[in-house]
């Protein structure tokens, strides 16, 4: 099981996407970044730059709460810190680059 991001155009065109495990959500919650990462309509945002202050905010704890973060990585092996950093890293890049972007999120 896993989340898939789209940033999508006014057409409905995919601008970006990306994927990751479900295996962590604890992680994400831990570092506030459930809910706009895998919940973004239930907290009212549609477009990509209202992700940009969540997601910064996020990785600001998931860098420096490191090791309570890696507390979260899920035992089976798929997923870790290193993953959902990256995953937020390279969805904060893609969002201040189409902030007029539409999400879609795909659970």
């Amino acid at each position: 099981m896993s989340l898939d991001v789209h940033l999508e155009d006014e057409n409905g065109r995919d601008l970006y996407w990306r994927n990751i495990t479900h295996n962590l959500i604890k992680m994400a919650e831990r570092a506030d970044l459930y809910q706009c990462l895998w919940r973004p309509e239930e907290i009212g945002i549609t477009t990509a730059h209202e992700l940009i202050e969540p997601i910064s905010k996020g990785i600001t704890f998931l860098a420096m709460y490191r090791s309570l973060c890696e507390q979260d990585n899920p035992p089976n092996g798929w997923g870790n810190w290193k993953g959902l950093y990256d995953f937020c890293c390279d969805y904060l890049k893609a969002c201040t680059e189409h902030p007029l972007a539409t999400i879609r999120v795909s659970r």
